[in-house]
């Protein structure tokens, strides 16, 4: 059987200048740079939060050429570049599975296409829709399956940061707890009611030397 864990939470900057920034007066740690991902356009910096779980903020490379496809995450979506330009914000979750093509085949939702990627060394499957847009705008989790050893979060920094919890806020929760159950992920997050007429969004909690930091993909409209 395929199994699930949490792999990683997903901040988007409209640079890494300004994402490392916010990430010092957010959270009080200084991110380290990451490396560059050449097939999507973008690159990142990371940390670890320890069991297993990484933290990672990412932005569109202005020196690297642009994709022949749309970028992951929703970058390339003029919203998504707007609401950045005023600060970084949680865009997402992923999810580490044994066997992304088997995880999409079970699934009723449409997550994308298992797609061979790498940085550096490392090497994964990442699942990505070919309009490169968030599954559920975010509120549910990309897939990867890593092909090479160790896991990254054990040999990333880790800052003093660590994670505690993720919640998902949805005026359907029967119908987000099905869409985790089907990828092996509903113990991975709560999932909690909201009225019919508000936006779904969800949030993680992390400790760090600032205390406990709560960030949301909550967008105040």
């Amino acid at each position: 059987m395929t199994s699930t864990t949490l792999d990683h939470l997903v901040i988007a900057a409209a640079s890494l200048a300004q994402g490392a920034t916010w990430a010092k007066d957010v959270l009080g740690i200084e991110v380290p740079y990451g490396g560059e991902h050449p097939q999507m356009g973008t690159h990142n910096l990371v940390m670890s939060l320890g069991k297993g779980v990484y933290f990672e903020i990412i932005a569109i490379n202005p020196d690297a050429n642009a994709p022949d496809r749309p970028r992951w995450f929703s970058l390339d979506d003029p919203y998504v570049q707007a609401q950045l330009t005023a600060t970084p914000r949680l865009l997402t979750w992923v999810v580490n599975t044994s066997d992304a093509v088997q995880a999409c085949a079970q699934s009723a939702f449409p997550h994308g296409i298992p797609t061979p990627m790498r940085r550096g060394d490392l090497r994964w499957l990442f699942t990505i829709p070919q309009d490169g847009q968030l599954p559920a705008a975010g509120v549910l989790p990309t897939l990867i399956e890593w092909q090479t050893t160790p896991h990254p979060s054990v040999v990333l920094p880790q800052l003093g940061a660590s994670y505690k919890s993720l919640t998902i806020y949805h005026p359907y929760p029967v119908w987000v707890s099905q869409q985790l159950q089907d990828i092996h992920a509903q113990h991975i997050a709560e999932v909690a009611v909201l009225p019919a007429n508000r936006l779904p969004y969800f949030e993680a909690v992390l400790l760090t030397p600032k205390g406990e930091v709560k960030l949301s993909s909550r967008i105040d409209v």
